[in-house]
Parts: structure tokens; sequence; C-alpha cells
């Protein structure tokens, strides 16, 4: 034995020792055993403060509480069952005697361990790791915080917490009558008595039946309503988010939160809550009768609780953190597979699946050990949880048999108890495992409510919507760099005008900053330095909705969603008529092609669009953002992918755009040449801008780039 481990228990037995010389003084003072019960009360009391004077003299580091604690039990246990046995609670004879050393162990015994379950469900804040204390605190704050989601539903909980005390009423009846039924089969006959056993049997077989059921409805209709809730909460405030949170969280990690991480969510609520509470009430009727049948046999079935309940809680500890390290590993996988998959083009051009297949076997690999772990895990938890219920039943078998040779116990009521413990045992490894698995389920919603809680990490928008919009942007002192880059500049110290109603083009070479500035007028980001203006005013006076309502882009590699094509044109815009969207089809050159297509507008495009080709997917990007007649049109190497009569079509659409402010970002279309102004960027700076004449006069950078790229159109 250790010497801490000595330290610890070496005051307990000091304590232990001067109780067992108190009982041998009243063994000794009494020459007779009867004794009152006041009498009782008035020496343990005694007893009481001389040993916890002794407990109060003896330091204990961090574990003073406790003593002090176990003293108090130890004390008042025989007295408290004396004083139950003469109001009639228990099945007992109601002469009080002073115990013997037999009783005088049971009562040690049970104070013990009543201590135990008190330490291990409410330890001392000071007693324990401050890092572990401070990790369960936090658990059930979370926990607390998922049951408030709840609120909205308390009249369902209320139905379902009434349904489910009914039922575990009923189902504690149970066990009595079919101890009753057993008594009379195996004595005298009695009919009448037969019959009205197996009714109230039957009665509180069907209550609990039909009570568990309703019980059940509820708590999944609370269960599902939960869920709906907090999705719909969470998926609101990710599309709030700005650009960059989504590119530091991959899209399997947010769908992981979204789908599974919510439903544990809701699990901790509606099914933990239901087991546990169904298993509190069960346990405190089921102890109330099995006090009655017999209170040796009581005190016998406690001493398992304690034990399951200690390999319960250590089981829990490994439990967790392997489930968490799984979560992961699960989350890893599906990011990883969603990956792959969603880019098989690239993956086969490239020749990369036997490494993409090594990467998900690695991953599977890793899951597949977690995995064996906890099987490991669980099968040894299973076999000491096991060895302990088998020994403590063979036991209560044992003292069983005593109590029926000396009529203390009939064989029904013994049947009865049997029949109690079983169920108690079971309710006991689930008031642990649930406490357990409510805290591990309320830590794995941590990140739900990290995302839950998160503010966009952009300036607040404001509130002005003119009628009418000029479409003048304007670029002043403006210096930025990504967030995932913060030490390289993409943009220094920009100072540029898009003027009102004219089309003007940004161009470069690839890296000068030209889809910087596009990011930055769609407020994807907010610059470090400096300011955006629209009209004169910070782009961030202005609320999302209203902005966007007034810009469209087109980009080179627009996006396209699974859905018809009608359904991909008015992407986002509410009333939009199917008029308007095969006039700017029409306008965007792609009605030919889509009147062609097997379904012609209602044909699916597929996922991304994968069923079109790039420049009909560029046509279509075109046309979803004329459809909206928008204000300010900027267009990203948006035709690219278009052949030389599709291209043509859509410049002569922008060049018929009267009032329009239309800012052009290309390396080869002629668009530059028709625009009103010229700004040339390199290396995140404004280098040359002008007229078309005007910076092939200065014959600078914009002279030679024209002369490189253009020469062959």
């Amino acid at each position: 034995m250790s010497g801490t481990l000595q330290h610890t228990l070496l005051p307990y037995v000091f304590v232990l020792t001067f109780d067992a010389i108190l009982w041998l003084l009243a063994w000794l003072l009494l020459i007779t055993n009867s004794v009152g019960v006041t009498w009782l009360w008035c020496y343990r009391l005694v007893c009481w403060g001389i040993l916890h004077y002794l407990a109060q003299l003896i330091n204990i580091e961090n574990g003073q509480t406790v003593l002090t604690r176990w003293v108090a039990a130890l004390c008042l246990t025989s007295p408290a069952y004396e004083a139950g046995k003469t109001l009639g609670l228990f099945n007992s004879s109601n002469n009080c005697t002073v115990p013997d050393v037999g009783m005088v162990v049971l009562y040690v015994a049970s104070a013990s361990m009543a201590c135990l379950l008190w330490e291990w469900g409410f330890p001392d804040k000071a007693n324990g790791d401050n890092g572990k204390e401070k990790k369960k605190q936090e658990a059930r704050a979370l926990l607390m915080r998922v049951m408030r989601y709840s609120a909205p539903d308390y009249l369902y909980l209320a139905a379902a917490f009434l349904f489910l005390t009914l039922t575990a009423l009923g189902e504690t009846y149970i066990p009595i009558y079919v101890g009753k039924v057993i008594d009379i089969l195996s004595g005298t006959y009695d009919h009448n008595g037969f019959l009205w056993a197996i009714g109230l049997m039957g009665l509180y077989s069907l209550g609990s039946s039909l009570f568990g059921g309703l019980r059940g409805g509820m708590f999944m209709c609370t269960l599902c309503r939960l869920n709906k809730r907090v999705r719909h909460m969470l998926f609101q405030n990710l599309m709030r988010q700005e650009i960059n949170f989504f590119e530091e969280n991959k899209p399997g990690s947010l769908s992981s939160r979204l789908i599974s991480d919510t439903d544990k969510m809701g699990r901790s609520v509606a099914m933990n809550v239901n087991v546990l509470l169904r298993s509190l009430v069960k346990t405190v009727g089921m102890l109330y009768f099995m006090l009655g049948l017999s209170w040796e046999l009581t005190l016998l079935a406690c001493v398992e609780m304690p034990l399951v309940a200690a390999l319960q809680n250590n089981y829990n500890k490994f439990s967790q953190d392997l489930t968490q390290q799984l979560q992961d590993c699960q989350a890893e996988t599906r990011e990883m597979a969603s990956e792959a998959i969603g880019a098989v083009r690239t993956v086969r051009s490239f020749h990369a699946e036997s490494q993409e297949l090594g990467r998900y076997e690695e991953a599977l690999k890793r899951m597949s050990h977690i995995k064996r772990r906890k099987g490991i895990y669980s099968a040894v938890f299973l076999l000491l949880r096991r060895m302990v219920t088998v020994g403590i039943k063979v036991l209560m078998l044992l003292q069983g048999r005593v109590l029926i040779s000396t009529q203390q116990l009939s064989m029904g009521s013994l049947l009865s108890f049997v029949l109690y413990q079983k169920d108690m045992a079971t309710n006991m490894k689930h008031l642990v495992y649930i406490y357990g698995d409510m805290l591990s389920t309320a830590t794995s919603s941590v990140k739900v409510f990290q995302l839950l809680d998160r503010k966009p990490k952009m300036k607040e928008e404001g509130s002005s919507a003119p009628q009418q919009l000029k479409g003048k942007l304007a670029f002043h002192n403006v210096t930025f760099s990504y967030p995932s880059s913060p030490d390289i500049q993409a943009l220094k110290n920009v100072t540029l005008e898009v003027g009102a109603g004219k089309m003007t083009a940004l161009v470069g070479p690839s890296g000068g900053g030209k889809s910087s500035c596009v990011s930055l007028l769609q407020r994807f980001y907010e610059p470090q330095e400096g300011e955006v203006l629209l009209d004169g005013k910070p782009l961030h006076f202005y609320p999302q909705q209203y902005l966007h309502s007034k810009m469209a882009m087109v980009s080179q590699n627009p996006v396209l969603f699974s859905g018809s094509v009608r359904y991909n044109i008015k992407y986002g815009l509410k009333g939009c008529s199917d008029e308007q969207v095969e006039e700017a089809a029409k306008r965007a050159n792609a009605d030919n092609f889509i009147c062609k297509l097997e379904d012609g507008y209602n044909t699916d495009v597929g996922e991304c669009g994968g069923q079109l080709s790039s420049g009909q997917k560029q046509c279509i990007a075109i046309a979803r953002a004329l459809v909206r007649r928008p204000q300010i049109l900027i267009l990203d190497e948006c035709t690219s992918s278009m052949d030389v009569n599709t291209q043509e079509a859509v410049q002569a659409v922008l060049n018929g755009a009267e009032g329009q402010t239309v800012l052009v970002i290309a390396h080869r279309l002629q668009t530059v040449e028709r625009a009103d102004h010229i700004i040339f960027m390199d290396n995140g700076e404004v280098l040359e801008q002008g007229t078309q004449q005007q910076l092939m006069d200065m014959k600078g950078q914009y002279y030679r780039l024209k002369e490189k790229l253009f020469h062959a159109d």
C-alpha cells in the first residue's frame, strides 16, 4: 500500500475504531438489549459529537468535509432506521434493540456506500482536480443551455413527464402482484385473491404500456421540434458569416456539426432526460417496496450500486475521450470522401485514384483502431460488471434462503425482491450511464454553440437603402491582405474610380489584384486600411440584401445548383416570371441551346451544373445576373469559355446597357477596347489608367500587355 493511500485511510480507520469502542460501551452498559428509540437517538448524537470533535482534530488535506460527512452518516444511520421501524416504514419488529455486531457492520457499510454515492454524484470542488471540475461545470452549463432551447416545448415536455411518471409507477407495482400470485399458488389456493392479483397485475401492465407509448411519442415529438429549431438557428447563423470563415472551416466539418452534433444535442434532452427521469422515478419507488419486503436484502442490494457506479464512471471517462476522437475521425473521413467524389474529374485527369484510395484507407484504419480500443474497454467493463452482479445475486439468494427458513420472508416476496433488484441494477446503470452520456453529449455540442454564438467579423451593416442609385464606385487608399495570408498585401494603397453608368475594365497580369478588388466590392472581405465607397458612402452603410440586389457578378467559373435551368436563372430572386427568365436567357444568347435540351428550361443541370459545358454554364450565369436588372454588373472573365459568336452577342448586350455601371475583368476579349475607362493593375497597385487611346499613346505596361495578349484578336 502506498504512503498516500495509508495517509488517506488512516483517519477513517481511527474514527471507525473509536465508534466500535462506543458501541462496546453501549453493550456493556445495558444488561438487556431492549432500549427506547429516544435513548438510542440521544446516545448516537453524543457519539456524533465525540467523533466529530476527533475528526476536526485530524487534519486531512482536501478531505476534511468528506470525513465529517461520513461521521454524521455513521452515527445517525442506526437511530434513523430504528425510528423508521417504529413508524412502521419497514416490515420488521417494532422493538428497538441495541444492534448486534452484524447490524453494526451493515450500518457502517450502508453509511459508507451512501457517502460514496454522494461524493461521486456531488463532489466537493476543493477535493477534485480543478481542471476536471471546471470541465464538468462547463458541461453542466452546456446541458442547461441545451435544455433551455426546449423551453418552447414545455407543454409537450409536461405531458411527457406526466406519462413517464404514470409508466414508472405502473411498472413498479407489477413485481408486487407477481409475488402475490406465487404465494397464492404455493400456499392455500384462494380463487378470488388469485383473480384479484392477476387482474391488478394485468391492469398495471396495460397501463404502463399505454402510458409508456404516449411518453415515447411526446419525447420524440419534442426531439423533432428541438432539432428543427436548432438546425434552423445554426444554418441561419452560418449563412451570416464572412467568406473567410468558410475558407477556414471545410464544408464537411460544418455539415457534420449541422446534422450529427445537433442531433446529439436533441438526444441529450429528449432521449436521455426521458431515460434519466424514468429510471429515477422507478428507483425511488422500488427502494420503497424493497425496504418494505426486507431491509437486510435491501442493504445487501445497495452494495452493488456503488460498485457498478464506480465501474461505470471509470468506463465513461475512457468512452467519452474515444467517442470524441471517433467523431473527429468520422468527420475527417466524410470530408475526405466528399472532396474526392466532388473533384472526381480532377482526380481522374491526374490519375490519382490510388492516392485518394490510400488517404481514405489510412483514415479508415485510424477510425478502426479507435473503434477497436473502444470495444476492448467495453468488453472489460461488461465482464467486471457481470462478475459484480452475479456475486451480489448469489449472496442475496443465500440470505433469502435464511429469511424464508425463519419465516421472515415468503417465496413470493423473495421473487418480487429479486425482480426489483434486477430492475434496480438496470436503473442504476442507466442513471450512471445517462449522466455521463448527457455530459459527453453536452461537451460534443460545444462547437455547435460556438457556431451559434459566432458573430461575423465584418463591420455592422447600416440601413441606407436609397430608391435611386447612381452606381459610382471608388477605392480610397485601400490596403488589403487575405486573412489566410496576413503578411502578403493583395492591394497596396489602391485608389481608383468606376464611373456611374460607364464601362470600366480592370486589366493586368494574374495576381495583380483585380479579383481582390471584386471581392471587396461584394463585401466578401473588409480592407485593413482605406474605404470602398458606393455613391460616396462606405459599403457597410448599406444592408447586405440591398447591396446584392443592386449588384450582380458573373465569375469565370460560375457555380450552378442542382435543379432546372429555370431555377438557376431566377435563383434567389422572388417574384420572377417565366417571361423574364426567357428574356434574360435570350439576351445572354442562352435561349438557343436551352431550347435544344431535353426538357428545355425544366432540364436538370445536375450537381454543380455537371450536365452542361463550361460555356453553357457561363451563359446561364450571365442570364442569372441580367434577370435581376442590376445597377452594377461585374464580369470576371465571364466569357472565357464561350465561342466567338456568343462572345459578340454578350458584348452587344453590354454595350447597350444604358445607365448601368459595368466593371469588366478580362485578358483577351475585345470588351476592354470598348471600355470607357481602363485601369491597369500589377502587384496590387494601380500603375496606369485612362481611355484605350490614352494608354496606347503612353506605350507603357498596358501597351506591352495588349501587344502580347490582344494582338491575336
